[in-house]
């Protein structure tokens, strides 16, 4: 973690997001961070909008965000508070999901909408971190998460 003396953060671009994410179109699903507070928490927005691939079958007629997008994007937003806690931007680690636990989905993910992600540090120890997450639309619940995740070198190192 960092030593404490860091300040919070935000805006981020998404250009500040891909520095601390490898995901990249069409699975980058934050696109900027409104506040982080290293070590503490992130808030950051993904704009859900009817162009995104998922639509067309997700479902035809009535397009709903599945969820499981909506927990990768929690997990990404958690992603860049690690990277950005541990500065380690541009340094090629990844992080990569060990746990999902604790899964709710409580309202749909229409287009349209600004998801708000909202994740929180819970533990840390070496190389393994844990979050709780929850995603929100206009300040309605849309889904929340317990995960665990793992700060890795990129392959081949």
């Amino acid at each position: 973690m960092s030593d404490g003396s860091a300040a919070s953060a935000g805006p981020l671009d998404v250009r500040r997001v891909m520095a601390a994410l490898p995901h990249r179109y069409p699975l980058l699903l934050v696109d900027r961070v409104e506040s982080l507070e290293p070590d503490k928490s992130i808030v950051a927005i993904k704009a859900v909008t009817i162009n995104e691939g998922f639509f067309q079958g997700h479902f035809p007629g009535r397009p709903i965000m599945p969820g499981v997008l909506i927990v990768e994007a929690l997990a990404q937003a958690a992603g860049v508070l690690a990277v950005e806690s541990l500065g380690l931007a541009n340094s090629g680690k990844l992080v990569y999901f060990m746990a999902i636990d604790n899964a709710k989905f409580r309202a749909p993910v229409e287009p349209g909408v600004l998801l708000r992600l909202e994740v929180e540090f819970v533990q840390t120890r070496a190389r393994v971190c844990k979050f709780v997450g929850r995603a929100s639309v206009d300040g309605k619940l849309a889904a929340e998460a317990s995960f665990t995740a793992m700060i890795a070198d990129p392959p081949g190192d």
